[in-house]
Order: C-alpha cells, then structure tokens, then sequence
C-alpha cells in the first residue's frame, strides 16, 4: 500500500520537515554524547567530594542483618525484627505491666444542723449518710514475680479500700495492699493467681545521662501508652524534686510522665526495668522523676516479706558547706560554731536520744566518710545511711578542730513519726 502525499505535503515527514527532522536527529546525538562525556568526566569527581574515603562501609550490628539491600530498599542497617529496640523493649516489658485502680470512702463529720430532727424529718432517706463522697485514682504498676507480687507507688494505693489490677491482656484481679512505704513512695500489691509475666530487673550502676529512658503505663487514663527520651540527671535529691519527705535519690528523665504513670516502669533501651515513674514537676514541662531500681528491690523486699520498711536512722541535721553557708554559721549566735572548712557535710545538729548522740557526733563535725566511703554531700550520707543494717555498726569518719577521728554508730529504725 503507498501513501498518497499530496505535492504541497511531499517533503514533510508526519508534518514535520525533512530539514527539521535532520536537525532534530542532530542534536539527539550530540546531546547524548555530551552526557555520556559528561558522566564518564563529573562521576568521579563528585564520588570523591561526597566521600573522600571511598564507598561508606555498612556497619553490622546486632540488630542488623548481614545480607545487602536490594534495589529500592534502604541502605541503613535493618533490625532483623523490623522494628526498632524501642518496640522490641516494650514487646519484652508490655505485658508485665499494670493498671491499678483504686477507690477509697473518705470519712466525713455530718454539719451539725444536718442532725437536727427537723432536717430529717423534711428531707428524709435524701438525708447524706455518715460515709463521704467516693473518691478513685489510677495509676500504673509492674509484675515482678510469676505469682503475682506487684509493685507501684505507695500514694497510687494510699488510703485504698478496693484495689484493681488490669492486665493488658483485659483480665482483672483484686488486689491486696501487703504493704506501704511512704518515706520512699513504694507500695507492694498481690494478686491471686500463677504464670503471669514478669519484668526483668536491671541496674543503674552504669546509667549516665543521654542514655535512652521509656516510660510505660496509664497516663491520663490512657491504657498502655508508650513515651521515649533519654536519663536526664542522676541523684536529685528529694528537696531538689520538690518533696523534701523522700528518702530517694531519683533519677530524672525527659521520656513524657503525666498522672497515670506514676508506679509504672522505667526501662533502659534493653527493656530492664531501672526505676519506677514517681512524679513529676508542676511548675515545669519535659522533667520527670523515677525511683531507682535498687531501691525498688530493697523496699519491695521488706515489704512481701514483713509489711512494712524499717529505715536506717542516726538521728543529725546537715548542711553542705559552702563558702556563703560557712559565713551564715559562723555568725549564727545560737549555733556558737567557728567554722573554718569552705567544703564537706557539717553537722549543725544532734538529737537527744539517738545513735548520733549515743555514738558522740557533735554539732559542728564535719563526716568525711562513712565505712571507708567517702562523701561529700548530704544526699551521699543519706545514701550511705539508707545502705546500712539497723543495728550494725557504722564508722564515722569527721573533721573536729582540725583533727580526724572515727567514731562507731549503730543506726536505729526511723520513729514512725518522722515518716
């Protein structure tokens, strides 16, 4: 079959001019050359100014699989659960952890003119009755035995007449309160049943600040929830988290705490429990505190064990020392102390009948170390203290006039009122 092209047509190719068409082919050419020269010239050139040391090496982790990435999928290494240690930590610990719920009856004195006859005739069965309003809390805990041994904060419990505990797979359980510590805020609750997870326990000895920190439990009464950031601070003292009556040593943290974290876990970027979620401050955003884990240990043992926490207690008051406070206590006429010392842990009071006035401390001595450790804040004795058997003797080593001396103290259990 031929095409007809009429005359004023013939020439063209598909309407376009054969001179176009040549020239058009022309620069296809070029074009192509130029940019194969071009590659062949610049690929070199720009692989080394992106990489003076050649190809970037890929770096094999644990988490990271061995073989290389085909085409179209990323280049960075990949976990080989497809997750990232942040899930992988919470799909260790998640189970383990809790939602307590507690509701208490507070007790209240009926007004006065609520008891007379003539209300009660007129309102009757409306009439409130002696038991106050119902008032409930939520917070968070953690399994810590397959059994059912729980522990949370002692003020998610306080005062509790019903306690619940909800699983996250939706089972509940009543629970009992075996036992509260209010100087450390840490509770311990049972539960009645066998084979439950449980978290693992990890350290603190290696903690440092920029270290992951993850929060788990209920904020806001949001079940389950899940914040992330890293350890802030290590060993704000109780007076600097705005809660002088702790005897804690807390770890501070960025991971997002709201109320309903309290009692839950704090975990290391292995998914080990290093502290439990206490508190947080209301005049500031982004700060969280937790309680340590060997704290936790030490307490909830005591607790499952007999009820209650006897704390170490040798019965002085300090100060650190610095040059303002040294000028302060040396013109305190009621305290009639020369003090020459800039640095240390003074000790501006002894108390009648304690281990400290029994042993011989003095107001004035400045502790330098307590079993051979030594100190140099008042939080560091507390610590020491806080480590230390009622009953066993510490050696006290102190700065008096100039001259050192050791001198034995037994601790005693702290009085109940000073709880």
């Amino acid at each position: 079959m031929t095409l007809d092209v009429p005359p004023s047509r013939r020439g063209t190719v598909m309407g376009i001019s054969l001179k176009q068409f040549g020239l058009t082919t022309t620069a296809f050419i070029l074009g192509c050359g130029t940019g194969w020269v071009g590659h062949r010239t610049w690929a070199p050139l720009a692989a080394e100014t992106e990489n003076p040391e050649g190809p970037i090496p890929v770096v094999q982790t644990a988490l990271t699989t061995t073989e290389a990435p085909s085409l179209g999928e990323s280049a960075l290494p990949v976990p080989a659960n497809n997750g990232n240690f942040i899930a992988a930590a919470v799909d260790r610990v998640g189970a383990a952890v809790v939602r307590i719920d507690s509701e208490s009856n507070v007790e209240w004195d009926m007004p006065e003119a609520f008891q007379n006859p003539f209300f009660r005739r007129f309102f009757g069965d409306e009439m409130p009755s002696s038991p106050g309003p119902l008032q409930q809390g939520t917070g968070s805990g953690f399994i810590i035995s397959t059994d059912g041994q729980i522990i949370t904060n002692a003020h998610v419990v306080e005062g509790a007449d019903t306690v619940t505990v909800t699983l996250t797979d939706g089972r509940t359980f009543s629970g009992r309160v075996v036992g509260t510590d209010p100087v450390t805020d840490v509770a311990a609750v049972k539960i009645d049943t066998q084979e439950l997870p449980m978290v693992t326990l990890g350290t603190t000895e290696n903690l440092a600040p920029g270290q992951w920190a993850i929060a788990i439990g209920n904020p806001l009464g949001l079940d389950n929830t899940v914040t992330a950031g890293i350890i802030s601070a290590l060993g704000r003292s109780s007076s600097e988290v705005g809660i002088p009556d702790k005897r804690v040593q807390f770890i501070q943290t960025d991971a997002a705490i709201n109320p309903g974290n309290s009692g839950g876990p704090l975990l290391n970027d292995e998914g080990q429990v290093i502290g439990m979620n206490t508190a947080i401050r209301k005049d500031a955003q982004g700060l969280g505190f937790a309680i340590p884990v060997e704290t936790l240990q030490r307490i909830a043992k005591q607790l499952f064990e007999t009820g209650e926490v006897q704390h170490p207690y040798l019965g002085i008051q300090m100060l650190l020392l610095t040059p303002e406070n040294k000028a302060g206590l040396n013109r305190d006429p009621n305290l009639n102390l020369t003090i020459t010392e800039d640095s240390g842990v003074i000790i501006i009071r002894v108390l009648e009948n304690t281990p400290a006035a029994v042993g011989g401390l003095l107001k004035g001595d400045i502790i330098k170390s307590i079993n051979d450790v030594a100190v140099a804040t008042p939080t560091e004795v507390q610590g020491q203290v806080d480590a230390s058997e009622i009953g066993q003797p510490l050696t006290v080593e102190v700065l008096r006039n100039g001259k050192t001396e050791r001198i034995e103290v037994k601790p005693m259990p702290l009085p109940t009122e000073l709880q």
